[in-house]
């Protein structure tokens, strides 16, 4: 499995909510990734119902993944892919390894990303990115060569090109592609609308 771009993130969200956005990324080019974050309430039982339907046409993972034991968790419910807004342990990321789950954790400094890829993980999630400018992936890649970098933090659809253009590999949005009011209100017209709008600056 290969993730696409984007990853949209889904924090607290409900299972019906959750799975009226799957139907509308079902139509995405660039948006293939759905993380449901663990601080969601029935997270696990969330991504169970998530991934028997739609993995394999989307791909359809975990966030704020952060000890051992919620990956294994994440991982039975049917994650294929993980992320994390800290460093993940070598005992953690062997696991995604040995299963074919993606990893994905967080890191910031230049010591953090090296060390994080050094363990074998797939991605390095730079969080948060939004803190300093987009171009500080391009500075990390100068001495360091391409790095397989995800910004994550502050990315909508006004500065998501320009993410792609300063060296981030991939982009994850929780709140910088559809309206949270869209989300709750479970309506798809204004949801499709929305990921035409984002998809638009891609193109």
């Amino acid at each position: 499995m290969k993730l696409s771009k984007v990853t949209m993130i889904l924090r607290g969200y409900s299972y019906e909510q959750v799975r009226s956005v799957a139907e509308v990324l079902l139509d995405s080019r660039y948006v293939r990734n759905m993380e449901i974050t663990l601080n969601t309430e029935d997270a696990y039982e969330i991504i169970r119902k998530i991934a028997a339907e739609f993995q394999g046409k989307l791909n359809i993972g975990a966030g704020t993944v952060q000890t051992y034991e919620e990956l294994l968790k994440a991982v039975d419910a049917g994650a294929k892919f993980v992320l994390s807004p800290r460093t993940m342990t070598e005992e953690m990321i062997s696991y995604c390894f040995a299963n074919n789950v993606i990893s994905v954790p967080g890191a910031f400094t230049a010591s953090e990303i090296a060390d994080q890829l050094e363990k074998g993980a797939d991605i390095v999630k730079v969080f948060p990115a939004n803190e300093v400018s987009l171009s500080y992936a391009k500075k990390l890649c100068e001495p360091m060569g391409n790095l397989p970098l995800m910004a994550v933090g502050g990315i909508n659809r006004k500065n998501v090109k320009e993410a792609f253009e300063m060296g981030y590999e991939y982009v994850g949005t929780a709140g910088g592609l559809f309206r949270k009011e869209d989300i709750l209100d479970l309506d798809k017209e204004k949801l499709k609308a929305s990921l035409k709008q984002f998809e638009a600056m891609l193109d």
